[in-house]
């Protein structure tokens, strides 16, 4: 298994088994539609995000909080702009 396997596997479990429900259907879905479309660096970028805590993540999505410790960069514009249909 490479590193680009192995970081996939990581960022399909850490997504998909949150905290909170809405976020597991949020990131679970998000990283199902792109997983396959980033690339190495930005894998790493994504998995960063979902070490952070759900709160954290929802206030930052939602809008309410810009003032987060989610950097900002491609793979975070792209959740940004991701919604759910």
């Amino acid at each position: 298994m490479n590193k680009l396997d192995v970081i996939k596997r990581k960022i399909k479990y850490r997504s998909k088994y949150r905290s909170i429900k809405e976020m597991d259907l949020l990131l679970g879905n998000f990283v199902k539609k792109y997983i396959d479309i980033f690339d190495y660096n930005e894998l790493l970028s994504l998995y960063e995000i979902l070490e952070k805590d759900d709160d954290d993540i929802f206030k930052w999505y939602s809008g309410k909080e810009e003032n987060t410790n989610i950097l900002k960069n491609k793979v975070s514009d792209t959740l940004k702009k991701f919604k759910l249909k």
